[in-house]
């Protein structure tokens, strides 16, 4: 179990949000989406998932495009998300942070996806003096059914 320290300024706010405001930046590995929404499917009460990670500023799928797609095609309206201050010299895009982040908004916003897990995205953890996947800045987030 990982558990990291990060500057205060990181995660801004967890709420529900419009999926239709989300903006992905990467295409999905087909299969894995069919796997994770085959088994979100099955559920008859609310599910449990870790939140989708989204920047403050543009919208932007930092992480979670595979859970955003799923729940997208299941036909969830509003999903569960963490919304961090992505442009924070505490997040990177990879180990080298070898892409702009600006860029990566900019080909979204032109439909101009990435290939899948082309961002490794890490965000530095003040107590370890480490970087660790972004994913790490998710919650458990509790959703309700949409059969209710």
């Amino acid at each position: 179990m990982y558990s990291i320290t990060v500057d205060e300024d990181i995660i801004l706010e967890i709420k529900e949000v419009d999926i239709s405001s989300l903006i992905p930046h990467e295409k999905v590995l087909l299969d894995k989406k069919e796997i994770l929404k085959n088994n979100l499917k099955y559920k008859n009460d609310d599910i449990i998932i870790s939140t989708i990670i989204v920047c403050s500023e543009s919208n932007l799928i930092i992480d979670g495009h595979h859970r955003y797609t799923a729940l997208k095609e299941l036909g969830y309206n509003k999903i569960p998300v963490t919304i961090i201050n992505y442009f924070s010299n505490h997040i990177i895009t990879d180990d080298k942070d070898s892409l702009s982040k600006n860029k990566i908004i900019s080909n979204s916003l032109n439909d101009n996806l990435f290939e899948p897990k082309t961002t490794k995205h890490l965000v530095y953890c003040n107590k370890n003096k480490s970087w660790f996947p972004v994913t790490l800045l998710s919650s458990l987030y509790l959703l309700e059914s949409i059969k209710n």
